[in-house]
């Protein structure tokens, strides 16, 4: 089956949704991980990556899956492939998002891609959004799903690797259930992989509840903005290799570049690479 052909009708589909950067909300993602929130919020920089938890699809329980997503069909396609997982994106950062501030996004599904990996066949839907305020753009983004099978028993198993060089910062995290109930709940997530154990280990095959790749990458950002709070985020992009799980705890790295450039990955506790990126700043 040919994705293009048969999902040609989904190219180029657009959807806009609005939201407001509320404190409430804010004060619960510092919370979620692990951070003390400013005594005021509002009119404060949101920061990078945050905005995930915004313009969430609300759609009421009789239209969700089993596995607690919504539907297929509607504004992305009705791929008949089990497993849908964010893969990965690339995003380019004009303006912090400020609490207080309405915003709006405008998405549009940029590409459907077939490819065939260790794990049998994939489908891969690019969507671009664009957020932005009254004052125009803040963030361009495109974000990967991949769509794919469950693998089976006697499938081969997945070859990872390792990282190829030494970190110059790094950070261990500690993937607690409540975590991970918590950033589900605050991005309308119900993905019963982040919080249903029984689901993940009898109907989906893995060891324990699976880490967000969002929250992943949004640990790595924090990482990096970590080493120096008067560096702004000009340029992220990030790619999922392998799921992490609340079993073990993982490492979070980073390494210098030159010219305000960083790459970043995440290693679970075998020290296979669980996710990888680059990183742009300025100060």
């Amino acid at each position: 089956m040919d994705p293009k052909n048969s999902y040609s009708d989904w190219i180029g589909r657009t959807e806009t949704a609005q939201d407001n950067v509320d404190e409430s909300r804010v004060a619960k993602m510092y919370a979620t991980l692990n951070m003390t929130a400013p005594d005021s919020l509002m009119g404060r920089e949101l920061p990078s990556l945050w905005h995930w938890m915004f313009f969430s699809a609300v759609v009421p329980f009789s239209e969700l899956g089993n596995d607690g997503h919504p539907e297929r069909g509607g504004f992305l396609p009705p791929v008949d492939l089990a497993r849908r997982m964010w893969a990965g994106g690339r995003l380019e950062f004009t303006r912090p998002l400020v609490v207080g501030r309405a915003i709006r996004r405008e998405s549009t599904i940029k590409n459907i891609v077939s490819k065939s990996g260790w794990s049998g066949e994939m489908v891969f839907v690019t969507v671009a959004h664009q957020i932005l305020d009254e004052d125009g753009v803040l963030i361009d983004e495109e974000h990967d799903i991949v769509y794919r099978d469950l693998v089976s028993g006697d499938a081969p198993s997945a070859k990872f690797k390792t990282a190829d060089e030494l970190s110059d910062f790094s950070k261990e995290v500690s993937p607690d259930p409540v975590t991970l109930f918590r950033y589900s709940a605050l991005t309308f997530n119900g993905h019963r992989i982040h919080y249903d154990r029984k689901y993940c280990l009898e109907e989906e095959g893995y060891p324990g509840l699976v880490f967000h790749g969002p929250l992943t990458a949004t640990y790595l950002a924090r990482l990096l903005l970590s080493q120096n709070e008067d560096l702004f985020l000009t340029g992220f992009q990030f790619r999922a290799v392998k799921p992490l799980f609340d079993t073990h705890n993982f490492m979070t790295h980073g390494k210098g570049q030159g010219a305000g450039a960083y790459n970043l990955w995440a290693t679970d506790h075998q020290g296979h690479i669980a996710m990888e990126a680059r990183a742009t700043c300025k100060a």
